[in-house]
């Protein structure tokens, strides 16, 4: 029985990729701030990806104060990460992300990446402003940021970052999560070049933490345009490929995550600022583990995977939660006046 289960497979593989599936990694039209306004009565986080580090903060901090702790994937708090030779206070005051209002696609990512102006090399990372979990179970979140942890779980359910599921229960995507990969085929970004010389590279993380650098291709063109990177060592004849059988149970299906966008300008190009914007990433891969009904629920008998990855996201929420808790801090100690208050002296002239 064993046996032909396989050939079965292997046959249906032999007619084409019917396994394979196109997703979106990350959709930044759906990291819009729509939550927790400021003082201006402007939404600072975004609800669908809004985590809670304060449990991570001692108690000598106040409400108000745990809730800047708080940190979602809204646009404009990602990051731009220099490498060491161009990182200075220039570089970093002057790159940033913020919303940019885009008549095709509505609300698109806006970067600025302020490069040195000598004729080196350099490059810059645009980067979330955390890790993005993978595990993260759904929550309902209010307009102040509150959560409140859902029923499903998203250990062996969807996930958060996964997205939204639709009516076949498959996860929207969005968020910058995908499960179940296996080989990747292609990996697409929608970006608007302005026609600068830079390289556009996309870093992906996988489930073992391993970073992998994709080159998309130069963004020296105008407009809407899709960088695309096709896995040169993709094997389209099943036939032509090497075999193997995994245990199905209790390994974790693997997961890719977005990781950023590395930017890279050469010496020979101009530097100072560079203006890109971004609309999504989409990957295009083969499944690794084909959806198929079980005479017995593992997970449901022997709970491995739940504690195994409830193990891994606690830990990932405590390093994450400290990396928070520390810029709140640097945030709070910072000077905010910006000009000297006038000194107060007595009138020379007389009554």
């Amino acid at each position: 029985m064993k046996r032909i289960f396989i050939l079965v497979v292997v046959t249906l593989l032999a007619m084409g990729s019917v396994f394979a599936e196109e997703s979106i990694l990350i959709d930044f039209s759906k990291l819009t701030a729509d939550i927790v306004p400021d003082q201006n009565d402007v939404p600072t986080q975004n609800r669908a990806t809004l985590m809670d580090f304060t449990n991570e903060a001692t108690s000598n901090f106040t409400a108000r104060q745990r809730v800047a702790m708080k940190s979602s994937l809204a646009i404009d708090r990602w990051d731009v990460v220099f490498s060491s030779s161009s990182r200075n206070v220039t570089t970093k005051h002057l790159s940033y992300t913020k919303e940019a209002p885009s008549k095709e696609w509505g609300t698109v990512m806006g970067v600025r990446v302020h490069f040195p102006v000598e004729p080196f090399n350099s490059w810059a990372i645009v980067k979330p402003p955390f890790d993005i979990p993978a595990f993260e179970p759904p929550a309902e979140i209010d307009d102040d940021g509150n959560i409140q942890p859902g029923e499903e779980s998203g250990v062996t359910g969807p996930s958060r970052f996964e997205g939204e599921t639709d009516e076949d229960g498959k996860p929207t995507g969005g968020f910058g999560v995908i499960k179940n990969v296996g080989t990747i085929k292609s990996i697409a970004v929608n970006a608007y070049g302005l026609n600068f010389p830079h390289a556009l590279s996309v870093i992906l993380v996988d489930d073992k933490g391993n970073e992998k650098t994709y080159f998309m291709g130069y963004l020296n063109f105008e407009g809407w345009g899709e960088l695309r990177w096709d896995n040169p060592a993709y094997v389209q004849n099943v036939r032509n490929r090497e075999l193997r059988l995994y245990p199905i149970y209790p390994d974790s299906t693997p997961f890719v995550k977005f990781g950023g966008f590395l930017i890279q300008r050469s010496a020979s190009s101009p530097g100072g600022d560079y203006i890109g914007y971004f609309k999504d990433v989409k990957v295009i891969y083969d499944k690794a583990v084909l959806d198929t009904e079980r005479d017995i629920e593992d997970e449901s008998l022997w709970n491995i995977i739940q504690d195994r990855e409830t193990a891994r996201k606690t830990s990932e929420l405590q390093r994450l939660g400290q990396q928070e808790v520390q810029r709140y801090l640097d945030n709070a100690r910072q000077a905010t006046e910006t000009t000297f208050t006038p000194t107060e002296g007595t009138s020379s002239e007389e009554e």
